[in-house]
């Protein structure tokens, strides 16, 4: 139940980790995990789902409700529902599902961390600081942008993240720190390649994702540099820290550009690269990292100024991000929210979407 009166509304989720819904009255009626759609049996399985459950609560839409992001199957399949669409932007979704989940009104400040989502600016966004308003959102902040060399090989390949923010602070020096695992684990002939196609901006998208730093951090340390399956080099981050308890953390900057606030990772990486240089244990590396992860969320609410903040994203299915953030802002006077029932994940876009269609249908 949410508080709020929804008109009958239908869902379809995103593309990974999809979850459809479906709304009336008062009452969001979530799909179980369908999964990613990119098998003909998984989108068969997503569209048989979505007229179970319309059928089952006997439901007309008067919309449907989809992501922003105009190669998902499932906004392609909102298209040819024969129903009004509303395309929602990923990470406004995000923190409308904590926001439901939790009963929260506007204004918040929802932080929307994750691998990828669809920007505004046709970009790829996924550090994401969002003032939620009655009727929209403003994006007021994110983590400094950098690029990711080979496009999507990057989100399975956490070395190119690594190379992507090596770049963005080196520049073609990168080539050359050998002492680095994801540098050292590419020939000279493809870091030159790599370099070229940085400079010349050849597939290599923009991104401001908080998962691909995460990537990068964890191929620093030399944890993984490729991955079997979504999220592994970041969760060998967060188990590196093992037993390791300390409130040491790294410094970061906070800029202003064009009226949006930059949280810039720049200092942090440096600090990395001298620990490890100087044979620090990559847990108390880890450690240190996820602390100035919290530390930079609480440096952007006493910016931002809103009270409440809600949490979302699949950033925040780590256990020990999560529970650091909430101590210190807590500690800080602010009033955090996390999803407890609700995947933070893009298993839980459905429900902000709801809310979001609910908007613009008032």
């Amino acid at each position: 139940q949410v508080d709020a009166q929804l008109p009958p509304l239908l869902a379809l989720g995103a593309h990974l980790k999809n979850a459809v819904a479906v709304a009336t009255h008062t009452d969001v009626f979530p799909s179980q995990h369908i999964g990613d759609l990119e098998t003909p049996q998984a989108f068969e399985s997503f569209r048989r789902v979505g007229e179970d459950l319309l059928r089952l609560y006997e439901l007309k839409p008067v919309a449907v409700a989809c992501d922003a992001h105009p190669d998902y199957l499932s906004t392609q399949h909102a298209a040819s529902a024969g129903l009004p669409v509303v395309r929602v932007q990923h990470h406004y979704a995000h923190v409308l599902s904590c926001m439901g989940e939790n009963r929260l009104a506007a204004p918040v400040l929802g932080v929307g961390w994750e691998g990828t989502g669809y920007g505004l600016d046709h970009t790829i966004w996924g550090g994401e600081f969002l003032r939620v308003t009655d009727s929209s959102f403003q994006r007021v902040a994110h983590l400094r942008t950098f690029r990711l060399p080979g496009g999507e090989r990057a989100v399975k390949e956490p070395r190119r993240a690594a190379v992507g923010i090596l770049y963005e602070i080196l520049g073609d020096a990168f080539q050359v720190r050998e002492d680095l695992a994801p540098v050292r684990s590419f020939e000279a002939r493809e870091r030159r390649l790599l370099a070229q196609a940085l400079a010349r901006r050849v597939n290599a998208p923009v991104t401001s994702s908080a998962g691909r730093l995460f990537d990068a951090v964890a191929a620093l340390l030399g944890l993984r540099l490729a991955t079997q399956f979504e999220g592994q080099a970041a969760m060998e981050l967060e188990w590196a820290i093992q037993e390791v308890t300390t409130d040491a953390s790294y410094s970061f900057r906070i800029e202003s550009k064009q009226g949006i606030l930059i949280a810039d990772w720049e200092p942090l990486t440096r600090a990395i690269l001298a620990d490890l240089a100087a044979g620090t244990a990559p847990s108390v590396i880890a450690a240190r990292f996820h602390n100035s992860l919290a530390d930079m969320i609480v440096a952007i609410a006493e910016r931002v100024g809103e009270p409440t903040i809600a949490l979302s994203g699949g950033c925040f299915q780590n256990r020990y991000l999560t529970e650091r953030t909430v101590h210190r802002l807590n500690d800080a006077g602010f009033a955090p929210h996390w999803h407890q029932r609700v995947p933070p994940n893009d298993g839980g876009i459905a429900l902000g979407q709801i809310l979001a269609a609910a908007r613009a249908k008032e």
